[in-house]
Parts: C-alpha cells; structure tokens; sequence
C-alpha cells in the first residue's frame, strides 16, 4: 500500500512540472522598448483665459428730464429708429407755462425798477459832486440803484431758469439709434429729485457691440489690449463670435464666495471686448461665456514640448542602440536604424503642450517624444505542441443543442 501511495505522489509531480514547462514555453516573452514619435508640423499654438460677461451696445444713452410733471405724449415705442434730435415725447405744459409767465412778469417789473433807480442815481451823483444834495439823499439813491440792480438780475435768472424747463418738456433723442427701453406710460407723472428718472434707453448702433467681462485677479496679468477673443452665448449654443480686448479698466470689483465651511473674497477686472454684429444675432444683455487668448500664434512649426524634454539615456534605450548626441540647450531626437540623433532647436513660444519651433528641423521630420516599455507578445499562431498530460478538447462531432 505504501509503494502505491509513493507511485501515485511521483506521477502527480511528473504532471504538474510537464504543465509548467509548457505553459513556459508557450507563453514565453520578453520586455524591449519602442519609442514614440511625431511629425512636426504647422499648427496653431495658443493659451487662453475663460471668463463670464454681458453684451452690452458700445454707445447707449439713458434718455431722462430734469423737470416734474406728467407725460403728455409718447412718439417712440420699443425698437424704434430714432434720429438725433427727433421728437420722442412732450411732457405737460400747463405748469411750466405758468411758471415762465409769472418770471417773465416780475422780471419785466425788476428791469422797470431797475432802469428807474440807474437814472434817479446818476442825477444825484452829478447833484452831489456839484454840492447840491446832502450825503444822505446821495446814499440813499445809490442804494435803490443798487438794490433795484440786484432784484433785476435775479429777475433775468429765474426767467432763463424758467425758459429752460420749459424746454425740457420736449423730450428728444441726443444720439442717432434705436430705442431698446421704454419705462414710462403716457399720463405717467415723474418726478425729479436727487436723481433723473430715466424715461428711455437707446443705443446708438447694435452692429457694434461689445462684451463687458469680468476676469479674475489670477488671469488679469495676462490679459492685454489686441487680444483674439471667442465666446458663445447660450442663444446660439453652435455659433462661435470673434472679438478683440480694447480695454481692460482698472477699477476691480470684488464678491464673496462662500461653500458650507469656508468664505472667501473674489477680486474681479472689468475687461471690455469689441464684438462685430452684422447680422444682429447678439442682444444686449446676453450672457457670453468668454475665452481670452493671452498667448496666439496661428500656423507656426510646432511640436509637443515633451519632446524637448526626453533624452535617450539608459535605460531608455536598447542594447543595439546608437546615441549621437551634439551640444545645445535645446535638443530634439531622431530614431532610425537603431540610431539616435541629436539635433539642437531654436525655439519661440510654448503653452506647456507645444512648443513653436523656429529653426533647426524642418516641417515634416519625426522626433521622439518617449520611451515606452512592453512585452513583445509571442506568435499569434497556435502552437502546433500540447502537453501529452493535459486533456484532450471535447468531442467535436457533438452537434450544437
């Protein structure tokens, strides 16, 4: 029984090393490296800034009167053309006409007095240098003059006060435009105060508009006049709008922002962009999710930076590898028939993905940009050797249920 249970042990051990042998041998494989390349090529190298803003009309006027009353008349709805100077409401007369009456009468009155008192004054002043009035009467006639003077030319002011508001009943466009607010009624009563009310908006040309965007104190530093702008508004979700930076203001605003644990103040930059509207796609007021590119240059030589970055040194080469270095701060790679080849570059912007090269390799040649380590996969063929100890496949004329 002994030798038996020895038997079964020796044969167990004879099957399992058959199967790893060829199990080793058929899936045997080996590490080696391959290399990564690309082609330089023209392409176009940028960097940019995202930012949130509104379109706004480059020229838009908030249309008001300076004087309290009721409006009398409405010549001008929404989106109406509108020319400078034209008619676009009256406000009621009745009150200002009354008022420029009653100065015009007491100015009438004054000017009366006034002439009276400057005639009796310089024939007393000539009574006087002669000796033939006493100091009193003197005095006293300078003084009517003086004051009849006075209350006459305060006279001539509220008449002119009263002229002008008087014309200020008639509302009329300061700017050639289109009227894009209206936000009285007629029979409306305004006053005003400390503050204008504003009876209409109108913005001078909705071809011409331009983005107000707000971009953050991180981004600001990039940020300069002449810029190439895209930006989208959720209008026309497919429609992409140039514009260019033509001002950046220096007035910051700042806002809070908060999360469940912490709270922390937003510095932002107004940066205004002009956008070209000939087809009037772009409404004021739009929200436009803006991109800034602060660094833009169009069809240049240009390859992935981290070419620049690689260098052919153990272990990132193969044993039959060749290595022809040269001098050079910046330096690219060549691989071909197992040989590296070095050659130095000049180079002019980079994003941090690409590098614009501007001499040293011309469009078209293949440089390396990384090592990369594999198994090289044995043959795909089936392997005409099985393990005598393995099983055989299933019986192959069972049909299929």
């Amino acid at each position: 029984m002994k030798t038996k249970r020895i038997t079964l042990i020796a044969i167990a051990a004879i099957v399992a090393a058959g199967t790893t042998i060829w199990l080793l041998k058929g899936t045997k494989t080996r590490n080696q490296i391959t290399y990564a390349t690309v082609t330089a090529s023209k392409t176009d190298i940028s960097n940019s800034v995202t930012a949130t803003g509104t379109i706004e009309p480059v020229t838009e006027v908030q249309v008001g009167t300076q004087v309290s009353g009721i409006i009398d008349k409405i010549y001008v709805d929404y989106n109406s053309i509108v020319e400078k100077g034209q008619l676009i409401a009256e406000m009621d007369k009745v009150t200002l006409q009354s008022d420029l009456e009653s100065a015009q009468a007491m100015y009438d009155g004054n000017k009366a007095e006034y002439e009276y008192q400057k005639k009796n004054y310089e024939r007393n002043k000539g009574l006087y240098q002669k000796a033939l009035i006493s100091d009193t009467e003197y005095e006293e006639s300078e003084y009517n003059y003086k004051k009849a003077k006075s209350a006459f030319e305060g006279s001539k002011a509220d008449l002119d006060k009263a002229k002008r508001n008087l014309s200020y009943a008639i509302i009329s466009s300061p700017i050639d435009g289109v009227v894009i607010s209206r936000d009285v009624e007629e029979g409306q009563t305004v006053a005003s105060g400390f503050e204008t009310p504003t009876l209409f908006t109108i913005a001078a040309d909705l071809t011409q508009m331009q983005v107000v965007a707000d971009v953050d104190e991180a981004d600001i530093g990039g940020v300069k006049e002449g810029q190439r702008v895209d930006f989208t508004v959720d209008a026309y979700p497919n429609d992409i709008f140039e514009g260019q930076v033509t001002q950046i203001r220096l007035g910051s605003t700042s806002s809070t922002s908060s999360t469940s644990t912490t709270s922390e103040s937003v510095v932002t930059y107004e940066v205004v962009i002009s956008a070209q509207n000939p087809d009037l796609k772009l409404k004021p007021r739009l929200t436009a999710n803006v991109t800034i590119y602060t660094l833009d240059r169009r069809n240049v030589l240009g390859i992935p930076s981290k070419a620049l970055r690689f260098t052919p040194q153990p272990p990132l080469v193969n044993e039959e590898d060749i290595v022809k270095d040269c001098e050079g701060e910046n330096k690219v790679w060549t691989y071909e028939n197992h040989t590296f080849t070095a050659h130095p570059v000049q180079v002019g912007i980079n994003n941090g993905l690409m590098t614009e090269i501007t001499g040293g390799i011309s469009e078209g040649t293949q440089v390396v940009t990384e090592a990369v380590f594999g198994p090289i996969e044995p043959s795909a063929e089936p392997s005409s050797e099985r393990s005598p100890f393995m099983p055989g496949p299933p019986d192959q004329n069972k049909k299929k249920k």
